[in-house]
């Protein structure tokens, strides 16, 4: 009933022990385990291919997240489709659980549900979020969601423990647990999304078209967070940024879009520098004008809504 879809570049050792765990805990709802691969070099890709019942894709190159899942999800036809990122790990109860409140006819309008998930302390990770406002977005942008009092100011849902199941804005990419009809209906990825955000904008349309996201805590999973985009830091603030932008310009009145713009360019930089010298992380400082670099020199791209960019 269940189409797993995760994608991997360079995901390593945890690729394999991501599908390893599906497989112990698929007590028959899995009907598909679909690897896209965006061009790996790390042998990770060839390393799951002997596994049971999984089937790898290889783009040839790195498509970026959203593109790649579009792939997996047309190989597909279950009922259900589960993202998976391939830095988690499932527990015995992490699919049958969100499958049996979906199949619930009471949550019949519920398109989109997520699962508690923990971090290598077993500390429940604060996931959820609001959908972006220009007000959010500067909030989190700025750092201001990080002082004392003011956590829930920001997108992520930080002044939450998420301890009790509810209806949410959105629940994260790393588990994303999806009807195929929610996802045909709301058109599947934005691809222009290289990575981040696209998840974000998929939830405000799915629920733009009326149906509802939750979130489980009655079933758990593991999730190290980062995932392999932490190898490449700069990199990874860069396409942050990027998507920030394109989501304003998509879902923004044109007003808010360029303020964000204003902000995020000429401001931002010096305050992320701020806060970076306040941790004593004068590496931070320096990935921090790296990506500014990236993004000053992609804003054409953005601009125009163009695709995928990789600068």
């Amino acid at each position: 009933m269940i189409d797993i879809i995760t994608v991997n570049w360079n995901a390593g050792y945890q690729l394999k022990e991501c599908l390893e765990s599906v497989i112990a805990n698929n007590k028959n709802e899995v009907s598909r385990i679909i690897v896209v691969d965006n061009g790996s070099t790390d042998n990770s890709a060839n390393e799951v291919e002997k596994l049971p019942n999984v089937e790898v894709i290889r783009t040839g190159q790195n498509l970026g997240f959203a593109a790649a899942c579009n792939i997996g999800a047309k190989a597909g036809q279950s009922p259900y489709i589960l993202f998976l990122n391939p830095d988690t790990r499932l527990e015995p109860e992490s699919l049958s659980i969100p499958l049996a409140f979906m199949e619930n006819p009471e949550n019949k309008k519920v398109g989109i549900c997520g699962i508690q998930l923990v971090d290598e302390q077993g500390k429940v990770s604060r996931t959820c979020a609001r959908f972006p406002t220009l007000g959010r977005l500067l909030s989190s942008a700025l750092g201001f969601d990080k002082l004392p009092g003011l956590k829930g100011r920001g997108v992520h849902m930080a002044d939450w423990d998420h301890c009790t199941t509810t209806r949410v804005g959105h629940v994260m990419g790393a588990f994303y647990f999806i009807r195929r009809e929610t996802f045909e209906l709301a058109g599947g990825f934005d691809e222009r999304f290289f990575v981040y955000l696209e998840d974000v904008d998929l939830s405000k349309r799915v629920a733009q078209i009326g149906w509802d996201i939750w979130y489980l805590t009655q079933s758990r999973a593991y999730h190290a967070g980062g995932g392999t985009s932490r190898q490449v830091k700069a990199r990874r603030l860069f396409y942050s940024l990027r998507s920030r932008l394109l989501y304003a310009f998509k879902h923004f009145p044109v007003w808010q879009a360029w303020l964000l713009i204003f902000i995020t360019n000429a401001i931002e930089p010096f305050t992320r520098s701020v806060w970076c010298l306040m941790r004593g992380d004068v590496v931070g400082v320096k990935n921090t004008f790296e990506a500014y670099r990236m993004l000053w020199r992609s804003m054409g791209h953005i601009l125009r809504g163009d695709g995928r960019y990789n600068p």
